[in-house]
């Protein structure tokens, strides 16, 4: 769930970046640079996705009702792609400025306060962006990790536009300035569409392979004898909560008391060790005789065939809907 810390911090950060914005048009109007003008433009993309991540934040930390039994988490994944697509606009109007203004002819006016101002904003950029960005990844909000995201972007786009400025100060060659915008607005247009691409994945329930994998070695690592295999292992993201569908193999005989209770320690397991808040829907499945050679509970008082060895859980080898058997142990994932 989102914290009122997090919530704090992205206003801060909404705050900040409208100070920012203030200062590049102040920087553009005092040296009438494409180059700054495109940092500027990108500033004011960053102040209403950081207001609209702020909206999205306080949203996902509603906790689940009748109406939104899984919660409001999804909303972070639209925030992502709304900023997402404001920043490959701001990468648009970038480019046809620049594009405009070769036509018309460069003209560069007091380049030196320019830089100091631009260099002040980018450096704050900077920061803020490592801080949203390591904390969105700490607490699994894409929301976050999209706004911190956009801001480094914004300060490595800044820092390669002052080395730029620096360059035409230099050299005098003022139409460097076009060329430098138009390098950043395409830079800027990549960056939105990766944005875009990661919340449209999360609204279409794309599973996350990473944090799938990592579950699954986790559960392996902990297993307990009854388990005897994991199998439709299905994930989904709803913002920073996870949804887990899938079955497990357990011995036939078992009553539903004890079925019930490796089911607890598993649910118990993930949400303790993997450091996200999950729901899991688990199908308990009868183990069958293939199932023997690769039980580990060793005085089990009905097995048929003899122990032959541990399979190892892997993502690949969970993902299908069938129960592991001797094939699965001679042929690794």
């Amino acid at each position: 769930m989102s914290t009122r810390a997090d919530i704090r911090l992205q206003a801060l950060v909404v705050v900040a970046g409208a100070l920012l914005m203030a200062i590049k048009f102040i920087a553009w109007r005092i040296t009438h640079s494409n180059t700054i003008l495109s940092d500027a433009l990108e500033s004011i993309v960053n102040v209403v996705g950081g207001g609209f991540a702020l909206y999205s934040l306080a949203l996902a930390a509603k906790p689940s009702d009748r109406e939104h039994p899984y919660g409001h988490g999804k909303v972070e994944f639209i925030s992502a792609g709304v900023e997402g697509g404001l920043v490959a606009l701001a990468g648009l109007v970038i480019i046809y400025r620049a594009i405009t203004a070769w036509i018309a002819g460069p003209v560069l006016h007091d380049l030196d306060q320019g830089l100091v101002l631009t260099a002040a904003a980018g450096a704050l950029n900077l920061a803020m962006g490592l801080l949203l960005k390591r904390r969105g990844q700490a607490k699994h909000s894409i929301a976050m990790q999209a706004s911190g995201t956009h801001l480094l972007s914004d300060a490595w786009s800044t820092a390669a536009m002052l080395c730029g400025l620096l360059l035409i100060r230099i050299t005098g060659l003022l139409w460097l300035d076009s060329l430098f915008a138009l390098v950043f607005g395409g830079f800027i247009i990549v960056q939105g569409t990766r944005v875009v691409r990661r919340s449209v994945a999360g609204i279409m329930d794309e599973t996350d392979m990473a944090v799938a994998d990592d579950l699954v070695k986790l559960l392996d690592g902990q297993r307990h004898p009854a388990w005897i295999d994991l199998h439709n292992f299905r994930l989904i993201t709803f913002g920073r909560r996870l949804h887990i569908d899938c079955h497990v193999t357990m011995p036939y005989y078992y009553t539903l008391e004890q079925a019930h209770a490796e089911i607890t320690a598993i649910e118990g397991l993930i949400n303790e060790r993997s450091g996200r808040e999950a729901e899991s829907f688990i199908h308990m499945d009868p183990c069958v005789p293939a199932s023997c050679p690769i039980c580990l509970i060793a005085d089990c008082p009905v097995r048929q065939r003899p122990f032959q060895g541990r399979v190892q859980w892997s993502l690949d080898r969970s993902l299908p809907n069938a129960k592991h058997d001797l094939s699965t142990l001679s042929s690794p994932a």
